[in-house]
């Protein structure tokens, strides 16, 4: 009974929790769609940039009673785990870096579970494309490509091809080159990755063998991180070009030289050319034939390239043989291809049976003559002379010497030491010895003589030149003094009729004159020199014994000699030129006549030559005519800046003539093309000239109606003061009559100082001064007062007597030279005929002075 009971009430219980079972639901997630961050992560898209840790979804369900739920998240067993989620929250969080491009789409399950009932799903993730790689080129991929020569412009020559894996944009591919040289011979299409030759293009293994290009390629770009994102990757490709036959063979040594000695014999080896094929990588087979010139006494050894001699040397005709020998290369088939073409000189040497032997311009020749003037500058080669020596022997035989032998080192030689035949050159030494006033003509010795021969054979040859005469030596005064004579005579008898000379001015006191005679000469420590004073005036005064005296002005000129050399600008020694207009060197001579200081220009020496021409009166430099632009000039010469040098010499007109030369640098340019009205006016100016001319005129007829009418204003205003204020009116004295000499004060000082002053001389008043003393009478007229002279000078010292020395009389001049040296010997002409002559002289110069003023 009693278990009866226990069975029922076990079965009651079973009944009432199968009831409660019955009524519990299970927990569920919301299904929000594959664009909502919550629910059951079904579709969920999620880029493989995302980084690691971010929260990525939050799992979200529910229960239908109302139960707390937790969130769960498994794997297939090996799979690696992505993602972990929280169990109350849901969040799902990303532990592990994605990678769409090894693994696109996870799956994963994820549960629900209220604590009583739980549900699993199983969903996919799908992985989305980053641009986080680039470009692969693959492994296998040649560093090394073999491309002919000769294959032919715009040929493909290989193809490159790199792999991208993202997708999209980010994975499509395209290609560059990137090359290191300046202008590459190759393309690349961008798409296809396929490489050409350029079209116009060639290879040349003789040029350049190895071409290195890099290729560039490049994805399309796309995000990553949030920032677009152009992915790239490189290869660099060698190409080798191969050599294909396409360079005729080379000859190596050239030029050939071989010799037929007097003790050779036939089959003697005479010379070896040797060829090579100008395809280096797959050279052919050379083979040597004689074109020409052997004349049948040679012979050449087809695969060596070894020429012979097949007769004797006394059977040989010339001595000299010029032969053309042909290099040819052959197939393997043993057809001729290219060939080339060399000439081989082979000399026929005797014994040493020649001596040397000079030429002239007709042929043998053993006197040279030459005319040229005195003093050529040092360094200058004989222009006039054209001496050829030969020696017709070979090698050590025709070596010599060569030595001139004359009067002092006045000339060198050049060359010393002669092979065979040169050209003989005779270059100045000592300018200084070339002196036609010591010697007219010179004779010299040209000796050559051979050096390593037993016999030592010579020849010589007469050098004689005559020298002309250059104005290069200056005048020599025969005296440091010059003198001349101021005549004056007095009619009276006796002791009146003796009359006493000298001299007054302010620079009187470079001169003296003697009492007795009026000979005036320079002081002998005066220094003279035209270039700083070249005129002096002052008077001189003759005086009887009674008092009376007459006066006479002296006026000096002083003669300029030719002292001073030609001086350069040195501002003028670097020019700028543009092409077609002239530049132009200054030079200065200090002297003070002409024709000491007239220059003459000349272009003694170019860089090129025979480039400029030169202005020998203004010193203008030009281009010659034909120059005109500067690819010209560059093909004219080698320097890149085209800075060109000139030797210019600047010359007077003087006796003697001094000349200077410099160096000046020209830099040759072209004209700046200028724009502006200004130009452009200009420019049609010099296509039309009247055009130019009406503007001027037009500009100076402006210019005097403006003077006109300032003129005629001021003259106006000076009108209409002068009725106003006729005080201010300006009056202009007469010039006074000249008046004659008052003898009561013959030297009265002027407020100037310009007129002579002697108060303690008294003259007495008489009739007829220096006339007639025999009138009686208190009136007179007086003579002429002196013109305006400078200050009297002091008088002479107290020690001087006019016996102290006896005055000798050089050469005679009514103009004083300006001293260049202080001599110490004196003129030993006659004083009383020099005198004459100087009177005479003073004379001519006074009359012409009084003509000219």
């Amino acid at each position: 009974m009693k278990n009866d009971l226990e069975m029922q009430f076990s079965s009651v219980l079973l009944l009432a929790h199968f009831c409660f079972a019955q009524t519990d639901y299970a927990p569920y997630f919301y299904d929000n769609g594959p664009n909502s961050n919550n629910g059951n992560m079904a579709l969920l898209n999620l880029s493989e940039d995302t980084p690691k840790g971010t929260q990525i979804y939050v799992l979200n369900g529910t229960d239908p009673e109302g139960q707390p739920v937790k969130y769960g998240m498994t794997f297939e067993p090996g799979s690696k785990e992505y993602f972990r989620v929280h169990p109350k929250s849901g969040a799902v969080t990303l532990i592990e870096e994605l990678d769409r491009e090894a693994q696109d789409e996870i799956e994963v399950f994820v549960s629900i579970s209220d604590g009583l009932n739980k549900v699993a799903e199983k969903v996919s993730v799908f992985v989305m494309d980053a641009n986080d790689e680039r470009p692969q080129f693959p492994q296998n991929m040649p560093s090394i490509v073999d491309v002919p020569e000769n294959t032919t412009s715009g040929s493909s020559i290989y193809k490159v091809q790199a792999v991208d894996r993202d997708a999209g944009s980010g994975g499509s591919v395209t290609y560059f080159l990137q090359s290191s040289e300046p202008s590459t011979k190759f393309a690349i299409d961008h798409h296809s990755g396929v490489l050409r030759i350029k079209p116009g293009e060639t290879l040349d293994y003789e040029k350049s063998r190895t071409h290195f290009i890099t290729v560039v390629a490049k994805d399309g770009g796309g995000i990553y991180k949030g920032k677009q994102q152009v992915m790239s990757s490189s290869a660099t490709l060698t190409i080798n070009v191969i050599d294909t036959q396409d360079t005729p063979p080379v000859f190596v040594g050239t030029p050939y030289f071989g010799y037929v000695y007097e003790v050779s014999s036939p089959g003697s080896e005479i010379f070896t050319v040797f060829a090579k094929d100008g395809d280096m990588d797959n050279p052919n087979p050379i083979i040597y034939s004689i074109e020409s010139g052997a004349d049948g006494v040679f012979a050449i050894n087809k695969t060596s390239g070894c020429s012979t001699l097949k007769v004797y040397p006394a059977e040989l005709r010339r001595e000299i043989f010029n032969i053309k020998v042909k290099a040819s290369e052959v197939s393997p088939e043993g057809k001729r291809l290219d060939f080339a073409v060399t000439t081989v000189t082979i000399r026929v040497v005797d014994l040493n049976n020649h001596p040397p032997t000079f030429f002239g311009e007709n042929g043998p020749q053993n006197v040279f003559e030459l005319t040229m003037y005195e003093h050529p500058p040092e360094g200058e080669f004989l222009r006039g002379l054209k001496i050829t020596v030969n020696d017709s022997d070979q090698g050590s035989n025709a070596k010599f010497h060569l030595r001139l032998v004359g009067p002092g080192r006045m000339l060198r030689v050049v060359p010393q030491t002669v092979l065979n035949e040169a050209q003989v050159t005779v270059l100045v030494e000592d300018s200084a010895a070339m002196d036609f006033e010591k010697s007219q003509f010179l004779t010299f010795k040209l000796l050559a003589i051979e050096i390593d021969t037993p016999e030592r054979f010579s020849a010589t040859a007469d050098i004689i030149i005559h020298l002309l005469d250059t104005n290069d030596n200056a005048p020599k005064f025969s005296s440091d003094f010059y003198i001349a004579r101021i005549p004056a005579t007095d009619p009276d008898s006796g002791l009146w009729g003796v009359v006493k000379y000298s001299i007054y001015g302010s620079r009187a006191d470079l001169f003296l004159i003697q009492p007795d005679s009026g000979i005036i000469y320079t002081q002998p420590w005066a220094s003279l020199d035209a270039e700083v004073k070249s005129k002096y005036n002052f008077y001189g005064k003759a005086e009887d014994t009674d008092g009376k005296y007459s006066l006479a002005e002296v006026f000096v000129t002083i003669m300029d000699l030719n002292d001073h050399s030609p001086a350069f600008n040195e501002n003028s020694l670097e020019k700028t030129m543009v092409i077609g207009a002239p530049v132009k060197i200054e030079a200065i001579d200090e002297d003070a006549e002409e024709p000491n200081n007239v220059i003459e220009y000349s272009i003694m020496k170019s860089d090129p030559d025979d480039i400029f021409d030169m202005d020998a009166d203004t010193g203008e430099i030009k281009l010659k005519p034909y120059i005109k632009s500067m690819d010209i000039v560059q093909n004219i010469s080698n320097h890149k800046d085209c800075t060109w040098s000139v030797v210019v010499q600047a010359k007077d007109r003087g006796s003697p003539s001094f000349s200077t030369t410099t160096v000046v640098k020209i830099d040759i340019t072209e004209a700046t093309q200028l724009k502006g009205p200004l130009t452009s006016f200009l420019l049609k100016c010099r296509e039309n000239p009247m055009q130019f001319l009406g503007l001027v005129s037009g500009v100076i007829t402006i210019m005097v109606f403006v003077t006109v009418f300032i003129s005629t204003v001021i003259y106006m205003r000076n009108v209409k003061s002068n009725k106003i204020l006729p005080s201010r009116r300006i009056i202009r004295r007469k010039r006074k009559p000249r008046r004659r000499d008052d003898f009561q004060q013959p030297f009265r000082e002027e407020c100037c100082g310009g007129k002579f002053r002697n108060e303690d001389l008294e003259i007495p008043t008489a009739d007829n001064i220096n006339r007639n003393n025999n009138v009686k009478g208190c009136s007179h007229r007086a003579p002429p007062s002196p013109p305006n002279a400078p200050v009297m000078p002091p008088p002479l010292p107290s020690h001087y007597r006019h016996g102290d020395r006896e005055w000798t009389v050089p050469t005679v001049s009514a103009s004083v030279a300006s001293k260049t040296k202080k001599r110490s010997h004196r003129g030993k002409d006659n004083p009383v005929n020099t005198a004459l002559v100087s009177e005479l002289k003073l004379r001519l110069e006074q009359k012409n002075m009084a003509n000219r003023y």
